[in-house]
């Protein structure tokens, strides 16, 4: 049976991998919104951009899908609910009515806007544990550093003092901080990417209100045929004295 702190320790590597993970997906994300909503705008002239604005919107919510998929595994409960549209009809008029769906656009914005808040988590991430372990590991290493007048440590450019001692007690120092920080601090950024997708990739309002008007225009159950009534017993007849 896995205890609070089990699962919280659990939790840490997966979320130190998405963040891990999180940048590459959003330089893909980026340049795919990017290039796609500039192209499309660009030769709606030419009527083409409404494939091209059409098929962008369809790997936004693509995109999003995944986002809300590891997002929910992280934490191990779902995001809010989220409402995309039905667009009608076939061809060239179903790929023009799906640019109405505001879900799809909120999810491109997301592609976006995500972008910075991933690569500042990915060089915290990478820089609170590689430089953490590096830190603590640094009496293991230190020896192999040039050292010399043009070659200083980080404890003497800050202090001025050359002690190689002060300079491993100083830097072990840091680095066990990093790593006592690094549980909280992923877990904060992973959160901040959650508040962000809930903000733009979920939709309560436009869910609650698709989810009123199927019930509102669905048709009332079929009453089930009434089944047939057990013939009763008839009673001997007695022959008459």
């Amino acid at each position: 049976m896995s205890t609070p702190t089990s699962s919280s320790r659990g939790r840490f590597p997966r979320e130190l991998s998405y963040l891990l993970r999180g940048l590459p997906v959003g330089i893909v994300a980026l340049t795919v919104a990017v290039t796609g909503f500039l192209l499309g705008i660009g030769t709606l002239v030419i009527v083409c951009g409404i494939p091209v604005l059409a098929g962008t919107l369809r790997a936004a919510r693509g995109m999003a899908r995944v986002e809300r998929r590891e997002l929910e595994a992280l934490r191990g409960r779902p995001l809010p609910p989220h409402h995309y549209r039905v667009a009608g009809g076939t061809g060239f008029a179903r790929m023009a009515r799906s640019l109405a769906d505001p879900q799809s656009w909120r999810d491109l914005a997301h592609m976006v806007v995500s972008f910075p808040l991933r690569v500042v988590s990915f060089c915290l991430a990478l820089v609170w544990t590689v430089g953490g372990v590096g830190g603590l590991l640094y009496v293991a290493w230190a020896w192999a550093l040039p050292r010399g007048e043009d070659n200083q440590g980080l404890y003497e450019l800050i202090t001025g003092n050359g002690s190689f001692a002060a300079d491993v007690v100083f830097t072990t120092a840091a680095g066990v901080f990093l790593l006592v920080t690094a549980v909280p601090l992923v877990r904060a950024l992973a959160a901040l990417h959650r508040s962000l997708a809930s903000a733009l990739l979920t939709n309560r309002t436009a869910a609650a209100r698709a989810a009123a008007a199927t019930a509102g225009s669905g048709t009332a159950p079929q009453p089930t045929a009434p089944q047939p009534a057990a013939a009763q017993p008839t009673e001997p007849l007695t022959a008459a004295r």
